[in-house]
C-alpha cells in the first residue's frame, strides 16, 4: 500500500477514535444536569443526547476551518504531525476520563496541533498562527468560563425573581419539561462545535496528501465524525456525568434548564464564527454561576479547584506530549 494512503487512513481512524472519546468524555456535559434533576433517566438522556449531538454535526464547518487551516501552515504540516497531534489527544482524554475531570477536548487537541507542529523540525514554531492561537483559543479559554458564569448567575437570578411566588410543585413541572428542550439544544450545540474539530484533522490530513487550493471538508467526512460523535455519547461520559450532576452543586430542574441555555446560546453563538470554544468549560462555568445565586456556600470549591487547575494543564501537557510523539516518531521514520 502506498504509504501516503496507508498514513491518511491512520489519520482517518484516529481521527474518528478521537471523536468517539469526544462523545464519551464531553457529551456527558451535555446530558448531566438533566440526569441530575431526574427530568430524563441516563438511558434516555444519553439516547437524546447520541441524537442531537449527531444531528448538530452536520450543522456547519465553520469551525473545522479554524482547525485546518486557521491554526498552523498546512503547507508546512507533515501527516506523521497529524498522527502525533491526534496520539497526544486521545491519550488526554483517556487521562482525564479516567480521572473523571471535565476537561476541554477541543483544547487537548489545539494544544496537541500546535505541540507536533513545533517539534516537527527545527523552526517548527514559525509555522504556527500565534495570532489566531491568541485570538480563537487564548482569549475565549479565558473569557468563555467567565461569560458562562455571568450570563448563568444572570439569567438564573432573573428566572428566580420571575417565579418567586411559584409552588416547588409548578416549577419543577413547568422546567422539567422545558429542561429536555435546553438539554436538546445543549446537545445540538456541543455536536456543532466538537465534531467539527475532527472533521478539521481530517481535511487537513487530505489536504497535506493532496494539495488543492480551497479547504473543504468532504460529506463522508462530516457524516463519519457525526456518527462516532453519536456513538460515543451512546456508550455515556458517566464518570463526568458524576462529576457535574452530583460533585459540582445540587441541581433543581430550573437550575439545570439554566445551565443549559446559558451554555447552548454561547456555544452556537461562537460556532457561527468559527470559534473552538470549551463545551466544558462553559458548561461547568453556567453551573457554578447558576448555583452561586443560591449561596457562594452551595458551590462545592475544592471539585470546582481540581477542574480549574486541569483546565490550566491541558494545552501545556499537551502541548508538551505531543512534541514528545512527534520526536519519537521522526526519530522512527524519520
Amino acid at each position: 500500500m502506498d504509504w501516503v494512503l496507508f498514513t491518511v487512513i491512520l489519520v482517518v481512524i484516529l481521527a474518528l477514535v478521537f471523536d468517539f472519546t469526544n462523545g464519551f468524555h464531553d457529551a456527558g456535559n451535555a446530558i448531566a444536569t438533566v440526569v441530575a434533576t431526574k427530568v430524563l433517566s441516563p438511558r434516555t438522556a444519553v439516547i437524546f443526547g447520541a441524537v442531537l449531538n449527531f444531528v448538530g454535526a452536520l450543522l456547519g464547518t465553520e469551525v473545522a476551518a479554524t482547525i485546518g487551516k486557521g491554526l498552523v501552515d498546512q503547507e508546512f504540516v507533515q501527516l506523521t504531525t497529524v498522527v502525533s497531534c491526534l496520539i497526544s489527544a486521545i491519550a488526554w482524554n483517556f487521562f482525564t476520563w479516567h480521572r473523571g475531570l471535565p476537561t476541554s477536548s477541543s483544547h487537548a487537541l489545539v494544544g496537541s496541533l500546535i505541540g507536533a507542529t513545533i517539534f516537527a523540525s527545527s523552526d517548527g514554531y514559525t509555522h504556527v498562527h500565534f495570532d489566531s492561537v491568541v485570538a480563537k483559543v487564548i482569549v475565549p479559554m479565558l473569557s468563555s468560563p467567565l461569560i458562562g458564569f455571568i450570563v448563568g448567575f444572570t439569567l438564573m437570578t432573573l428566572l428566580a425573581w420571575s417565579v418567586y411566588q411559584w409552588s416547588n410543585d409548578r416549577i419543577k413541572a413547568i422546567f422539567g419539561k422545558l429542561q429536555i428542550v435546553s438539554a436538546g439544544f445543549m446537545a445540538l450545540s456541543h455536536g456543532h462545535n466538537d465534531a467539527q474539530k475532527s472533521m478539521g484533522i481530517i481535511a487537513l490530513a487530505l489536504i497535506i496528501a493532496w494539495p488543492q487550493p480551497d479547504f473543504t471538508v468532504p460529506l463522508w467526512v462530516i457524516i463519519s465524525c457525526a456518527i462516532c460523535m453519536g456513538a460515543g455519547t451512546l456508550v455515556g461520559g458517566w464518570r463526568i456525568i458524576r462529576t457535574l450532576s452530583s460533585k459540582l452543586i445540587k441541581l433543581q430542574t430550573i437550575h439545570g434548564f439554566a445551565a443549559e441555555t446559558t451554555s447552548a446560546g454561547i456555544i452556537m453563538g461562537v460556532s457561527h464564527f468559527g470559534i473552538p470554544v470549551s463545551t466544558t468549560q462553559i458548561i461547568t462555568s453556567s453551573i457554578m454561576g447558576v448555583g452561586a445565586t443560591k449561596r457562594l456556600g452551595a458551590v462545592r470549591w475544592t471539585v470546582v479547584g481540581n477542574i480549574i487547575w486541569a483546565w490550566v494543564l491541558t494545552l501545556p501537557c499537551t502541548i508538551l506530549f505531543s512534541g514528545l510523539v512527534t520526536v519519537i516518531i521522526n526519530s522512527i521514520f524519520g
